[in-house]
């Protein structure tokens, strides 16, 4: 595979003819490049009339590899030959080089210019590029890749401090003008004996160079070229290999997509999103551009316009910038009716309000690099979970929260700088183990996490926001402005209709299993549990009607006679002559679920076999007073085994401040029978 570099372009703030002296004081030797052993120039030509310098040289670099690697290539340095093309009249100089050693084997080429700045002609441009095929070496191909890659771009960002050395050089000399070049007079006989036909090339010499035209911002003279300079101002500093990926991606993009061409710091996220591998950064950003052009996302900030209901009652807002500039966003999910949401907006429309919040959150990072005078590409998101309960693990509000989970890292890799998790409750391991997976290891280690009021003090939000724009819900002294939350009255949920219009109801039931619970026949539910410790899950919607929830733990697995090998549920599947305290054991008290209502619920397992009953409605005929012969749910369940649960609070521990109480408290809950229902309305 042939490795390719490209720089952006170096600009040096002097004139053309000023830059070339420096350039020259390089030749022979080069003190301030080490591995630079020395030259020779093997040819050298002028022009007639002196405008055209042509030197090729012959150069020697100390090889810096590992001592076996040289003594089985058998050197101790490598030879190149260089070209180098020199015209005063158009102020360019025009470098080629290629390695002479080990040419069979490894090919190196490399091209270099400088040139007058296109808008400021006292300045001078530089740009390099290169390739480096690797055919055969001894076995070594791949360390060898490595370690001329390294020492080559080393040598780039020495190669820019050697011409200012030596600018400063002169200057300290007393030189600081070179004139330019001009043709010397020409005598009469000697125009006439040079007078005839001129072929093209020689009158498009003669003549003034074409005007420039103006660049973008962004760019120096053409769309592909990037300013050195506004690279480090814009978007930070970058390693030569990172600028040459940037550089070549963009120019990729310049040339193949049809359409708006992104932003460069927007290009540079998927870059690092995929630590910079030119073709895995590029499948990404297409594929994100695909979809952006799909969903007409960049147009989301003029059309997109969020409803009333949304503005009431979700809990999110942008509010100042953290200690860094970086633009802090706000969200307060513990006060946040996530379930309701979604029933009275849908899905889609929760979706697109969160990509809005992104792309205000890219507009926002530009902003701030302006305001500040330095790059920020990133913002911190402050997450407020005081009132996170069971409610919150409604499992179509998981799957939805885990699909703006991918979206969100599929189409804005690294905007996330860091993710600030304050009064988290216990309940959030479990939340944690569900979605931790699908959130991608660089994106995990921005995260940190306080339970109770570890995020007050040294070592809290102090560390990471100015006091003077903590909110006042949080202890500090900055009114803020983000909507608190609350339940969303079903008033507002959108009907049956509607719901079935936006999919809704099939993608829940999708998820959901149903049940239709008759009076003196209770459908039961055997989960089988093959490790202690776990943790179990329930979900109820109750329809229609009342039903009591009741949980048995059985050292056995119920055999319901004739049912199929394997089933799961359906039906009366404990045997009737079990005797309650002999053969099982009643886990939890009898819970009564009212029509309308919703049940969260999770539990800390004993080891063995559980069976969840929702018995018939004849079992309590008294304590609800004839409620009706039947009732309709539905519901799912989920069992996180106990190697996930710990491998989510490992994660918990190594990403968090202050996290160890909650932490404890949860592993030690684990090892007994514990749960915590959580109804509403």
């Amino acid at each position: 595979m042939v490795q390719k570099y490209q720089s952006p372009v170096r600009i040096y703030k002097y004139p053309f003819e000023l830059v070339m002296a420096a350039y020259e004081k390089r030749f022979p030797t080069c003190p301030q490049i080490p591995v630079f052993l020395g030259s020779e120039v093997l040819r050298e030509s002028r022009s007639p009339d002196g405008a055209v310098h042509v030197v090729e040289r012959s150069c020697r670099l100390r090889v810096e590899a590992p001592r076996l690697l040289r003594k089985i290539a058998g050197v101790e340095h490598v030879v190149f030959v260089q070209r180098n093309v020199l015209n005063w009249r158009e102020r360019t100089l025009l470098i080629e080089a290629h390695n002479e050693t080990f040419a069979s084997r490894v090919v190196v080429n490399e091209n270099c210019s400088y040139t007058v700045h296109p808008e400021n002609e006292e300045w001078t441009c530089f740009e390099q590029s290169a390739s480096l095929d690797i055919r055969s070496f001894f076995g070594f191909e791949s360390a060898l890749e490595k370690i001329a890659m390294k020492q080559y771009t080393a040598n780039v960002k020495r190669g820019k401090e050697v011409i200012e050395h030596y600018l400063n050089e002169l200057i300290s000399q007393g030189t600081s003008h070179i004139p330019r070049w001009t043709p010397a007079p020409v005598r009469e006989e000697d125009a006439r004996s040079q007078a005839g036909p001129r072929d093209a090339g020689s009158l498009q010499a003669d003549r003034p160079s074409s005007t420039p035209v103006p660049a973008p911002e962004t760019v120096l003279t053409e769309g592909d070229k990037l300013d050195a300079d506004y690279i480090q101002r814009y978007l930070g500093h970058l390693t030569p290999v990172q600028e040459s990926c940037l550089i070549q991606l963009r120019h990729w993009l310049q040339e193949t997509h049809k359409g708006k061409i992104p932003k460069d710091e927007h290009i540079l996220r998927f870059l690092r999103a995929r630590d910079f591998h030119l073709d895995k950064a590029r499948e990404m950003l297409c594929q994100s551009l695909s979809w952006r052009k799909q969903h007409q996302v960049d147009l989301l900030l003029q059309t997109w316009q969020p409803p009333a209901l949304l503005e009431e009652f979700y809990a999110g807002g942008w509010h100042y910038q953290d200690i860094d500039g970086r633009p802090l966003y706000i969200l307060r999910l513990g006060h946040m009716d996530t379930k309701g949401l979604m029933k009275a907006v849908g899905e889609e429309t929760l979706l697109k309000h969160v990509l809005s919040v992104n792309e205000e959150g890219q507009k926002r990072c530009e902003g701030n690099t302006k305001q500040f005078g330095r790059p920020i590409s990133s913002w911190t998101c402050l997450v407020d979970l005081e009132g996170l309960n069971m409610r919150h693990l409604w499992r179509p509000g998981v799957k939805a929260l885990l699909r703006m989970i991918e979206v969100v890292e599929d189409n804005y890799p690294e905007t996330l700088g860091r993710l600030l998790i304050v009064r988290a409750p216990r309940v959030f391991p479990v939340l944690w183990t569900l979605i931790s997976p699908f959130i991608n290891e660089n994106t995990r280690q921005k995260f940190l996490i306080y339970s109770g009021s570890n995020y007050q003090g040294p070592g809290g939000l102090v560390d990471y926001l100015d006091k003077e724009v903590i909110p006042d819900f949080l202890g500090g002294e900055c009114v803020c402005n983000v909507p608190e939350g609350g339940l969303v009255p079903k008033s507002l949920y959108l009907t049956e209709e509607e719901q079935e219009h936006t999919d809704q109801l099939r993608q829940w039931r999708e998820t959901y299993q149903s049940a239709s619970v008759l009076r003196g026949a209770p459908h039961e539910v055997a989960v089988e549990i093959l490790e202690g410790e776990s943790v179990i899950t329930w979900d109820f919607d109750i329809l229609r009607g009342d039903v009591v929830f009741s949980l048995y733990h059985s050292k056995q697995m119920p055999q319901p006679g004739r049912q199929e090998p394997g089933a799961r549920a359906g039906g009366q599947l404990m045997d009737k002559g079990w005797v309650l305290g002999v053969d099982y054991s009643r886990v939890e008290a009898p819970l009564v679920c009212r029509e309308g209502e919703s049940i969260q619920w999770q539990m800390h397992s004993p080891p063995g076999n559980a069976a969840c009953t929702l018995p018939g409605v004849e079992d309590v005929l008294t304590a609800l007073h004839s409620p009706g012969p039947k009732c309709k749910l539905l519901y799912y369940y989920e069992v996180l085994a106990s190697e996930d649960f710990r491998g989510s609070m490992s994660s918990l521990e190594s990403c968090t401040s202050g996290f160890s109480q909650l932490s404890a408290t949860t592993s030690s809950s684990s090892g007994q029978s514990h749960s915590s229902p959580l109804v509403s309305r």
